[in-house]
């Protein structure tokens, strides 16, 4: 038996470990590192004051990307870990846009400058639970206050439960070129479990109502991990989505953290799979949407050859940030809207969680910011080795060292403690190149923590990395 690595005439014995012995030893709680350093390590002592400073710093030759969280959800779903909320008041909706409209001017007021934008994304929650008039105001503020590119992507995660022809149009007449639809599994028993009944058609009538109004690029999200989940299931649900022809896929992990989101609790622990069995769904999911004619993008990305995702792999320019694997190369995101995050050059600021903590800051004139950190020369040294791993699978350590003027032996510490992943045929280190390979793919969160300087491994509060 061989690894299956980056350079074929290096591979080397690794021991031959069963699936269970390496899910044992490396399926440890770790971050799912869309920034680093990661959430939790945010504190308050970064505030309004550093986020104006830093908004006053911007660059106005760069593009900024922007994003806009809407917390709101017509209906739970109980796997779900974002930050969202249950309502069925409009006005609640619509008092929340007349709030992220006094956001969008405080933000540009204090960059000072009309900066151009090249990206822009509606997450949530349910964009979609934003009313046709809503989304406009919301666009017009936008384009009143920025410089929108004729090129800026513009995307939306949204619920096909609930989409209509009327917010398809207005998205679309605002500039809607992208979308992300819900999925997760198609079994009904599953559905039922997640509190989410989604038929194939609901999904299927949603694309077609997008892509007839114009919207080009859509992606639809699959996880494996659910309660009553099998392989089976996940066959037959990916078997169907594929034939919807999305150029993107993403498959994600249930994250069971019911400690942390209280709506899991109702999922019960004995009816989830096993970590074994999780693994083989990922697998098995994986190898079937790559037989489908889709590109495998880092740890959970699967895109058409012709996409620019896809692309952007070959090209080895892809970045990952909050919504995953992106062509987004902005050095800059604004985040918008309670709880959301964003991303200087200096650091990253998060707002305040609570709406209503949100809407009094901004109320008072002031920008909502709760917390944050500052970037040391470290965290910029190490994000940038985590990103590119969690990207490209492979990172020249020496090339790091010289372009942060660091001494040749400073990850020999991280190199020693990988030993044990070489030893077992997940990574392959030669002099100071690392490469993980193509068994170590499914742990490349586990590899990446070696190098977290933050990371305590005691620590419960992260999910699994299977």
């Amino acid at each position: 038996m061989k690894a299956v690595c980056e350079l074929k005439s290096d591979c080397v014995r690794w021991s031959p470990s069963s699936p269970a012995a390496l899910i044992e030893k490396y399926d440890g709680r770790v971050p799912r590192y869309t920034s680093y350093p990661t959430a939790p390590h945010f504190h308050a002592g970064i505030g309004e004051t550093e986020y104006r400073r830093w908004l006053g710093e911007v660059d106005p030759a760069k593009p900024l990307s922007l994003y806009l969280h809407v917390p709101f959800c017509r209906q739970l779903c109980w796997y779900c870990g974002c930050n969202t909320q249950v309502t069925n008041r409009q006005s609640a909706i619509s008092d929340y846009v007349d709030a992220l409209l006094g956001e969008i001017s405080l933000v540009q007021h204090a960059i000072g400058k009309t900066a151009p934008v090249s990206s822009i994304h509606l997450g949530g929650g349910t964009p979609n639970a934003l009313w046709p008039r809503d989304l406009d105001r919301l666009f017009s503020a936008l384009r009143g206050h920025f410089s929108i590119d004729s090129g800026c992507e513009i995307a939306a995660e949204l619920d096909p439960r609930t989409l209509d022809h009327a917010w398809i149009d207005a998205a679309v007449a605002n500039g809607l070129n992208r979308a992300s639809l819900g999925v997760q599994d198609l079994d009904p028993r599953v559905q039922s479990a997640i509190n989410r009944i989604q038929p194939l058609e609901v999904t299927v009538r949603a694309v077609e109502h997008l892509r007839r109004a114009g919207v080009e690029s859509i992606n639809l999200d699959l996880m494996y991990g659910l309660p009553h989940q099998t392989s089976h299931t996940i066959a037959r649900t990916v078997a169907d989505i594929v034939g919807i022809k999305a150029e993107r896929i993403a498959l994600f992990g249930y994250a069971h953290v019911p400690w942390m989101k209280p709506a899991q609790k109702l999922i019960p622990d004995s009816t989830l799979p096993g970590a074994v069995e999780r693994f083989d769904q990922q697998a098995l999911a994986a190898e079937l949407l790559v037989e489908a004619g889709y590109v495998q993008i880092g740890l959970d990305h699967f895109a058409l050859e012709d996409d620019r995702l896809a692309q952007s792999l070959r090209k080895g320019d892809m970045r990952r940030n909050f919504q995953g694997y992106t062509t987004d190369r902005a050095e800059t995101l604004i985040g918008f809207g309670a709880s959301s995050i964003g991303r200087l050059p200096q650091g990253y600021v998060q707002n305040a969680v609570r709406i209503t903590d949100w809407r009094d800051a901004l109320a008072e004139g002031r920008l909502p910011v709760a917390k944050g950190i500052e970037f040391s020369r470290d965290d910029r040294v190490v994000g940038s080795i985590i990103e590119t791993l969690m990207c490209l699978f492979r990172i020249d350590l020496d090339e790091v060292s010289q372009g942060f003027g660091l001494a040749a032996d400073s990850f020999d510490d991280e190199l020693s403690r990988l030993q044990p992943f070489e030893d077992d045929g997940l990574v392959l280190v030669r002099g100071r190149n690392l490469f993980v390979t193509e068994r170590g793919r499914p742990f490349v969160r586990s590899i990446c923590a070696v190098f977290d300087r933050y990371f305590d491994r005691a620590a419960t509060r992260h999910s699994r990395s299977i």
